[in-house]
């Protein structure tokens, strides 16, 4: 049968370029390199979208998120931080603005190093949730969302499984904080500028429609009662320190300094000081300088109107590569991409595609941008889950990277701990990738991925519970117990783990020596069929949207749009289903490995 993680093949239905005439092939020059140059304004459009996304969250979470850091004991327990990594880093989409907070929280002396190194693994798992996201709106065809989601959630995988052995080995050890603070006792490091790359085409499009003053979350997490009441929305973009001369009451005359400069009126004595006043210059230009609205209600009306044009963007983007990749040219961009060098050195091509991850990920300045950005052509058959692995290994190196040279523009007095923490973030991805990468065997998240991406072929709706399971309700649940004490968390989890392991050892028995189990434990027959299967389950959501389907008509148009595709595709999906309902132990141990790596990962 057809492996359906095979590339597809992207078949030219026009008229091949040896039967045009002259004309032909004036015209279809022009329209390629038009829609070349479309392609580059949706993607300006996609990555601008995503910066404004990261404002609206932050104006609608972002003194939450100050919040949460400000509880400085509950910090210290080290699953609680690293489960306050992710929330916060989910609140405001931006893994580089809850690192930067991280950072001035160590460097003002509120938060010790060993403190922030799990707060710091928490967002490297939080950023990786944006191209999960992204790949939902593919849910429209089954292959594409399959290798689509896959392609997204391999990100996830390798995040959540350097956490789960590296978080212990830190607490036990301390190996990130020991070694990186190894690194900066040995080399003289200066202060330097983090350099602006692609910010400095997309800042004129997004200061244009919103600027944030991001030190206001920094403040309330540092204990700033201003900044508190203070609007996260810039105002002013050029203000001044000014000394003036200003008359200032004093208790005596002893407190004078300079008799020519102090006097008495009545019954007090009165200096004349230098005094620094702030004064504004000049204003901003962004949309909502002027507005009256609260920040809540700016940052909703920039989320809506951003996913509008992120995803907008996304389907215009698949779309517009489906016309351009077809026939000769995609054969070479897929031969580029997926083809590994000759023997003896086919192994040097994952990490030449570690390298350009992280070039471009350095170069955009966002791992989300860049993930995001190739969650489509994965979908598609582009790219190959097996290379897209790698890309995103590098693509942690690449924001790491851009993380340390903003480091380096901190002043000379805290330069040493907030490179420190930027180098834990480094020295956390390089240890993931010798975990996870250079051995094949062990590249487990490739997959996981892949067994993710199958379910949620069948069953789409399971995509959201998984987003909404790892992300939220696992994090939740872990920061909940941990926050009742180390005796209520370890009497909930070990049990629990335990209990999952177990399961775990036999359906892999299960599978491969089932001989070595006694008879009753060579399927999960014995368990309720809701236990070891999603049938019962899709049957209550289709039964559920069915309910809340208010206009047959809309139901009956999407039914048509994609009956062709349905119709190619019963049989593989009857096969499917048929699969997992049929083969409760492969289900089972895919449950099981999600709540393991979720559950003790946090």
């Amino acid at each position: 049968s057809e492996d359906p993680w095979d590339l597809p093949e992207l078949k030219d239905t026009g008229v091949p370029w040896s039967a045009l005439d002259t004309k032909g092939k004036v015209l279809r020059v022009l329209v390629s390199v038009l829609k070349f140059i479309i392609l580059l304004g949706l993607l300006y459009m996609f990555i601008c979208s995503l910066d404004i996304l990261s404002s609206a969250f932050q104006l609608v979470g972002g003194r939450a998120a100050g919040d949460i850091f400000q509880e400085n004991s509950i910090l210290s327990n080290p699953l609680a931080g690293l489960v306050i990594g992710v929330l916060v880093t989910l609140l405001v989409q931006s893994s580089s603005t809850s690192s930067s907070i991280v950072v001035s929280m160590v460097s003002s002396g509120i938060l010790t190093v060993q403190v922030a190194v799990p707060i710091i693994m928490g967002t490297n798992i939080g950023t990786s949730v944006t191209n999960t996201l992204v790949a939902m709106t593919q849910a429209g065809d089954r292959s594409t969302f399959r290798r689509a989601f896959a392609g997204a959630t391999v990100h996830d995988f390798f995040n959540w499984l350097s956490v789960l052995v590296l978080l212990p080995l830190e607490v036990a050890s301390g190996y990130l904080y020991r070694v990186t603070e190894l690194i900066i006792e040995s080399f003289q490091i200066e202060s330097g500028e983090a350099p602006d790359l692609l910010n400095v085409i997309t800042d004129v499009l997004t200061e244009a429609i919103i600027q944030l003053d991001e030190s206001v979350i920094g403040g309330i997490a540092s204990g700033d009662s201003d900044a508190r009441n203070k609007s996260m929305i810039k105002i002013w973009c050029q203000t001044a320190n000014e000394t003036i001369l200003q008359n200032v009451t004093v208790p005596g005359v002893e407190n004078c300094t300079f008799p020519t400069l102090c006097w008495v009126e009545g019954n007090y004595t009165v200096i004349v000081k230098n005094m620094s006043v702030m004064s504004n210059i000049k204003k901003c230009n962004h949309l909502f300088v002027n507005t009256n609205l609260p920040d809540l209600a700016v940052g909703l009306i920039l989320l809506a109107l951003s996913l509008l044009v992120l995803c907008s963007c996304l389907v215009c983007i698949v779309k517009l590569l489906n016309s351009m990749l077809k026939g000769q040219v995609a054969s070479v961009i897929k031969k580029i991409l997926n083809t590994d060098f000759p023997f003896p050195f086919g192994w040097v091509t994952g990490y030449i595609a570690i390298v350009v991850g992280a070039g471009m990920t350095f170069i955009v300045q966002s791992s989300s941008v860049f993930t995001s950005a190739i969650t489509p052509l994965v979908g598609i058959g582009v790219i190959s889950i097996e290379r897209a692995y790698p890309l995103s290994l590098g693509s942690n190196i690449g924001t790491t990277t851009t993380a340390i040279l903003a480091a380096m523009a901190s002043p000379g007095d805290r330069l040493g701990n907030a490179l420190q923490i930027a180098l834990v973030h480094f020295l956390f991805n390089i240890s993931g990738i010798i975990l996870w990468y250079p051995i094949p065997f062990t590249r487990f998240p490739i997959r996981m991925a892949k067994s993710l991406g199958n379910i949620t072929a069948s069953y789409r709706w399971f995509a959201a519970v998984y987003i909404i399971l790892c992300f939220f309700v696992l994090p939740l649940l872990v920061f909940s117990l941990s926050l009742a004490g180390w005796q209520v968390l370890v009497g909930v989890g070990v049990p629990l783990v335990v209990m999952l392991i177990v399961v775990v050892v036999i359906n892999v028995l299960q599978k491969r020596k089932p001989g070595f189990l006694p008879a009753g434990l060579r399927s999960w027959d014995f368990l309720p069929l809701w236990a070891h299967s999603l049938d019962p389950w899709d049957k209550v959501v289709v039964a559920f949207t069915a309910k809340c389907c208010c206009c047959c008509k809309c139901c009956q148009g999407s039914n048509d749009d994609q009956g062709h595709e349905d119709q190619e595709s019963v049989e593989q999906s009857t096969e499917m289903r048929k699969a997992a309902y049929d083969n409760p132990p492969h289900l089972s141990s895919f449950f099981f490995f999600l709540f393991i790596f979720c559950v003790s990962g946090t």
